[in-house]
């Protein structure tokens, strides 16, 4: 494995828990995929540093519990858009 990706998934990481952010926008600022960017975090970090791989699990498992949220919230906002558009 490159150590590249090793230190890519530190960095990620802390961009994650810093800004409590999702792998989605964290792939779009890093510009890579939301692939990488999971397979970073899940697994190489895993190896490369535990501690820093829990904190980063914990934000991981509160964006899943509230996706279904968001996904609600952005067809909300899509159907309003479209109502005023069409006003």
């Amino acid at each position: 494995m490159n150590d590249n990706a090793w230190d890519r998934s530190v960095r990620l990481a802390e961009y994650i828990i810093e800004r409590h952010s999702t792998v989605r926008a964290t792939a779009k600022k890093f510009g890579i995929s939301k692939s990488t960017v999971h397979k970073d975090l899940t697994e190489r970090l895993k190896r490369v540093n535990p501690q820093l791989y829990q904190e980063v699990r914990k934000i991981l498992d509160i964006n899943k519990q509230e996706r279904h949220i968001r996904g609600g919230l952005a067809t909300r906002r899509k159907y309003r858009a479209q109502q005023k558009r069409a006003t």
